[in-house]
Parts: structure tokens; C-alpha cells; sequence
């Protein structure tokens, strides 16, 4: 059996927020790994650690101890300049709450992280829809956000996360702002995605119908992985609250 190439390892990670007079663990000795084409679930209440826990992966934040590595790169090793490259070039984020610029047409929008890159016009053009084509979005291209659904503007979202061609997707609660129903076709997309082009995603959610979608299911409580459980990638359970 071939070895499996690791995207993402973390080793005894651990990063703690001071509000007020309190330490708090936000992130408590969390050790996994994540393989190539894996889609891994990270899933628990609210103030389990979850979010917090992806944007170390993301190198959005710098843990306090403990490793980190994505795709053979130690990030605490890298400068900030090169961590900035290595997130813009290695790394999709879709959030909750799209962050899509109201000014720009959908294009524009999933063109920005080549434009900060600096490649030229006509390569941005080309990429950029060619990345709303992937998401069903090849009619939307001049539309601006005020005339796109929620789901729409999740898919513009994607697409800009999938711009760059990353080695690992982050999406955190990507359905939280739309109906189930929507929700769902979100995730069916990013599933589709995932198999069409080999996609490592990490998933951030506290509902368990999304959460089914990945292939395994990592349970967060306190900051500490209390769960890794197989999945079978059919959505089931419910939310979970707290």
C-alpha cells in the first residue's frame, strides 16, 4: 500500500487568548493529520476551537506552541513575507459571510488574489472565468453582489478561493448564512469540486448535516479533539448547539 502524502500536520498545537484577568485555551495539544484529496470535517460548539484551529492552518493566526506544516512548509518557519506569498499562492479561504467587495462585478471579485499576485490582465481574465464556470457561474461574470442569492455569492466566494489553484480549501461555516436548502447545494459543489480536481479541504461547521459531507469528522471540545470518526459522505445528524 503507497504511503499517503500528507497536506496538512499539526503536532501539539496550542494558542490561548487573554480576556481580561483569564487565560482562555482556545486550541488545547491538538495533534492530526490531513492526506492529498482528503475532506475532513472539523466540527463542535460554539467556543470549541474550531475557527480558531483553522485560521492556524491558515496561517491567519501563529499558535503559541506545537507545529504546524501544509503541504511540507513549517509555517512558523516562514517570514512574514513569505507567509503572506505562501497564503495568497497555497491556500483558499471561503468564509461565512463571502467578503465580496460590493464595487466589483463577480470577475473582479475572484480576480483580486491574482491581482495582488501581479500576473497580467489577460491570464486574470482567462482564470477568473474559468474559475466561475467551475461553480455555474459563467452568466454572472458582470453581475455585482447586490444582484447575486446567498448562494450565488457563496459560489463567487469559491471561486476566488479556487483561483489560485490551492493546495488545500478552508471553509469556515460556508453555509452558515444560507437556507438549508442552498446549504446544501453549496456543499454538494464543493464535493463535486473536491473529486473533479483533487481538492484537500478542511471543513468548519457545528451542524452535522454538513459536516456528513466530508469523509471523516473531527470533533472538537474545550480546544481538544474528542472525535475522529469515518464518514460514509452522506449527510445526516443535526446541529449541534452550545
Amino acid at each position: 500500500m503507497p504511503e499517503r502524502e500528507l497536506i496538512v500536520t499539526l503536532r501539539s498545537v496550542e494558542k490561548s487568548y487573554r480576556q481580561g484577568d483569564q487565560l482562555l485555551r482556545a486550541v488545547a495539544g491538538v495533534t492530526f493529520d490531513v492526506s492529498k484529496g482528503e475532506f475532513v470535517s472539523i466540527m463542535g460548539p460554539s467556543g470549541s476551537g474550531k475557527s480558531t484551529l483553522l485560521h492556524l492552518i491558515g496561517g491567519l493566526d501563529i499558535p503559541d506552541s506545537g507545529e504546524i506544516l501544509v503541504n511540507g512548509r513549517r509555517l512558523a518557519a516562514l517570514t512574514d513575507d513569505e507567509l503572506t506569498l505562501f497564503r495568497r499562492r497555497a491556500i483558499g479561504v471561503v468564509f461565512q459571510f463571502f467578503h465580496l467587495m460590493p464595487t466589483l462585478t463577480a470577475a473582479e471579485n475572484v480576480a483580486l488574489p491574482l491581482m495582488l499576485d501581479g500576473l497580467g490582465r489577460r491570464d486574470i481574465k482567462v482564470r477568473a472565468e474559468r474559475s466561475l464556470d467551475r461553480v455555474g457561474l459563467s452568466e454572472r461574470t458582470n453581475h455585482k453582489p447586490d444582484q447575486l442569492s446567498g448562494g450565488e455569492k457563496q459560489r463567487v466566494a469559491i471561486a476566488r478561493a479556487l483561483v489560485i489553484e490551492p493546495v488545500v480549501l478552508l471553509a469556515d461555516e460556508p453555509t452558515g448564512a444560507l437556507d438549508s436548502g442552498t446549504g446544501d447545494e453549496v456543499l454538494d459543489l464543493i464535493g463535486e469540486l473536491r473529486v473533479r480536481f483533487g481538492l484537500t479541504i478542511l471543513l468548519v461547521t457545528h451542524d452535522g448535516r454538513a459536516a456528513a459531507h466530508g469523509d471523516r469528522i473531527l470533533t472538537l471540545r474545550d480546544g481538544r479533539v474528542v472525535g475522529d470518526d469515518p464518514q460514509d459522505g452522506k449527510a445526516q445528524g443535526g446541529a449541534v448547539h452550545g
